[in-house]
């Protein structure tokens, strides 16, 4: 008997993952397989190795129904913005790739934080909720938006784009070639500015595991005060019911989720509840199988 499934690629930064799931659980993938993106690679490079383990996963016995993407970036009508991690993404006109490559199977794409919101929304954390904020802690900073049960895309494709936000008066901006508050709360940031202060290369992970320095934890208390501030302030806008965090920096999740918890009960008139994501690892990858049931509605 023939089997419907579905195909989820996730285009990340450092990799590319992919999974095929039944059409009757598509949160279960059936397998998976992950390729790292090489250095100096790029776009069309990726691209073409991404496409080639996608055909191989797509000759699963059945028929592929419907094929949901992730990618760094922002999605805008044709074309990638935002995303200069892998050298040609920016400007890439994936989605006109993807329906070439396809043909008549149904795709939906969309970028990699809102990818993750909606796997929640469908079977993880943000499930009922009607009005809520996702928001992922790794490399880099960014959130999704959820109204009406539905994340928020935004007139051009970036809402939710926090990474953007300054965090001081006067600070440089994204005119100036900045992303004022990602650049002191990502992951990316941390290793970088905890490197130089240690004189060593060091990872956001091992900073948090490293506290007990005072010059370690003056940086971090800098880092999470500012999050805390942007994510409480967020919360006021949003009216929010449900406040969800996912991201590789859940590992130091003690260190910031009751700071995160403290400052939005403090500011915040109508509080709302914090809690980790169901998808922590391959949350984007999740989030690309829900997008597959999108892309048939």
């Amino acid at each position: 008997m023939s089997q419907e499934f579905v195909l989820g690629i996730d285009f990340g930064g450092t990799k590319v993952a992919l999974a095929i799931a039944s059409w009757d659980s598509v949160d279960r993938p059936l397998r998976k397989t992950r390729l790292p993106t090489l250095g100096g690679e790029g776009a069309q490079q990726v691209l073409r190795r991404s496409l080639a383990a996608a055909r191989e996963l797509a000759e699963w016995p059945g028929t592929l129904q419907a094929v949901g993407v992730s990618t760094f970036g922002v999605v805008r009508g044709e074309t990638v913005l935002l995303a200069p991690t892998v050298p040609g993404w920016e400007g890439l006109e994936l989605p006109r790739l993807l329906r070439e490559e396809f043909g008549d199977t149904p795709v939906a794409i969309d970028n990699d934080v809102n990818a993750a919101a909606t796997a929640e929304l469908r079977w993880g954390a943000l499930r009922g909720v009607r009005t809520g904020l996702y928001l992922n802690l790794g490399t880099g900073l960014a959130a999704a938006l959820v109204v009406n049960g539905m994340v928020v895309q935004g007139a051009h494709g970036a809402a939710g784009e926090i990474g953007y936000l300054l965090s001081g008066p006067g600070d440089p901006a994204f005119a100036d070639g900045h992303a004022p508050l990602e650049e002191v709360v990502s992951g990316h940031a941390l290793a970088q500015r905890g490197s130089a202060l240690l004189g060593r290369p060091v990872n956001a992970a091992s900073l948090f595991e490293a506290d007990g320095d005072p010059a370690v934890r003056a940086l971090l208390d800098g880092a999470v005060e500012a999050l805390a501030m942007a994510i409480a302030n967020v919360c006021v806008v949003l009216d929010t019911e449900r406040v969800v965090i996912g991201g590789g920096l859940m590992g130091a999740s003690r260190r910031i989720v009751p700071r995160l918890t403290a400052e939005i009960r403090r500011a915040v008139p109508f509080p709302p509840e914090v809690t980790a994501a169901r998808f922590v690892d391959d949350a984007p990858l999740y989030g690309a199988l829900a997008l597959t049931l999108t892309a048939r509605e």
